[in-house]
């Protein structure tokens, strides 16, 4: 039974190295597989650990949020980090079933159980699209800009004219 003990030893140790819970301590995203310091157990420090993200999903992590890493075999010279939260800005707001999308500054895109898609964004939304089409109904609470022209029911406001007016000192009457 004494040579089991001491074969089970190197198995648990590398058992047990094969996950760790941890904190980021600075993020690089400049390269394809963005890299990690991260703080684990006891002190120990590991630099440039690749983060795996799912495809189409990216974030660039604040220091202080929380990493879960992965060694593989239990060898802790090389190993990844599997995911990151930040308890910190985690929206706790949310119905069974919702989805959201945010950040660490009070933008976020929240995907609502009634059918509404909520976006809240701080400073301005920026859309860059040869064309946006909306189907249905356009409330707006401001003021609608073009910076180039405006067109309803097909009447531009920078080239239409009215016929049958008069040249003079006059305004033309509110439309009907």
């Amino acid at each position: 039974m004494g040579d089991m003990s001491r074969a089970l030893g190197p198995i648990a140790h590398r058992i047990s190295n094969l996950l760790a819970r941890g904190s980021v301590a600075a993020a690089n995203a400049a390269s394809k597989m963005q890299a990690l310091q991260v703080r684990l157990l006891a002190g120990e420090v590991k630099d440039s650990m690749e983060h795996f993200e799912p495809f189409g999903f990216t974030s660039k992590p604040l220091p202080g949020a929380e990493a879960i890493t992965a060694f593989f075999d239990g060898d802790r010279s090389h190993g990844v980090v599997l995911v990151v939260a930040d308890r910190r800005y985690r929206l706790r707001t949310l119905d069974d079933g919702e989805v959201a999308l945010h950040d660490a500054y009070g933008n976020r895109a929240h995907f609502k159980k009634d059918g509404t898609f909520d976006i809240v964004a701080t400073t301005k939304v920026a859309i860059t699209s040869p064309l946006v089409t909306i189907t249905g109904n356009l409330q707006v609470a401001g003021t609608i800009t073009g910076t180039v022209d405006v067109v309803g029911g097909g009447k531009s406001l920078k080239t239409h004219t009215h016929s049958g007016v008069q040249a003079g000192a006059s305004n033309t009457g509110q439309p009907n």
